[in-house]
């Protein structure tokens, strides 16, 4: 694995730990076929290293991504205070025939319950492209503190 360069406040532990417990779709930034930046916001999870979305094969995300894997990303809630990661990487696309990754997308989202959308989303299974992440930049912020005193202040 190669050496990923990191920024901000937080240090690889503290941005895994974040990335393992963050339930937000990442938002994912890809380029265009005429040179423009186009994004899209994806379930994910992230697991040794590796950031895991799914998309359907004839999805736009996954054809940008056939003529250009290079990608970024941020994960971040939308509410103050501002925290999160964002970073750059290279995406891999391949196929998973069990399923396993969609549906461990699914139930980090909405739980495993079985549902009926649950059971139309894994039918369609077999159509998904996962998208494999690998970071080579990462960079966090944390305004949680600076926030809070701005509240106590006001």
């Amino acid at each position: 694995m190669s050496k990923i360069k990191i920024n901000g406040p937080w240090d690889m532990q503290k941005i895994e730990s974040y990335l393992d417990a963050c339930v937000v779709p990442l938002k994912l930034a890809i380029i265009s076929a005429r040179g423009w930046p186009v994004i899209a916001s994806l379930w994910f999870f992230y697991e040794h290293g590796v950031i895991y979305c799914a998309s359907k094969e004839k999805s736009k995300v996954v054809q940008l991504l056939k003529k250009n894997n290079k990608c970024a990303f941020e994960v971040s809630p939308d509410a103050p205070p501002y925290h999160g990661v964002r970073g750059q990487g290279l995406a891999v696309l391949g196929h998973d025939p069990s399923g396993k990754t969609l549906e461990n997308l699914h139930d980090r989202f909405l739980g495993n319950a079985k549902t009926p959308f649950k059971a139309w989303l894994m039918r369609g299974a077999s159509e998904e492209v996962i998208i494999r992440i690998t970071p080579s930049n990462l960079m966090s912020w944390d305004y949680k503190n600076r926030m809070d005193k701005e509240r106590k202040d006001a």
